[in-house]
């Protein structure tokens, strides 16, 4: 869908995004830029939602650790934030929105 050498988009029949191929060390991801880290090395969990404020509200009341606090993706140009699950894999949650390419 996306296309390039650093970035690209697989869907499903029905326009729904299933997976996003990175090149590593391209868009400044944590998880990506170094190949010797573990656990959820090279792994992104992304999580689209219409409330994601609220979602950022209840993880700061369980006081679990922020890896980035709600910021402006300059890529997606969507609001996200991120942070890692108990085993090391990076999950980001961001505003939700219909995949344009």
């Amino acid at each position: 869908m996306h296309g390039g050498n650093e970035f690209e988009v697989l869907l499903s029949e029905n326009d729904e995004v299933l997976i996003c191929l990175h090149k590593w060390g391209e868009h400044q991801h944590p998880t990506m830029n170094n190949p010797l880290i573990t656990p959820g090395n090279g792994l992104i969990l992304y999580f689209r939602t219409d409330n994601m404020k609220g979602i950022r509200q209840n993880i700061e009341a369980l006081g679990y650790p922020m890896e980035e606090d709600i910021h402006l993706n300059k890529n997606s140009r969507k609001m996200e934030f991120s942070i890692r699950d108990p085993d090391g894999y990076y999950l980001t949650v961001t505003e939700f929105h219909t995949y344009e390419g």
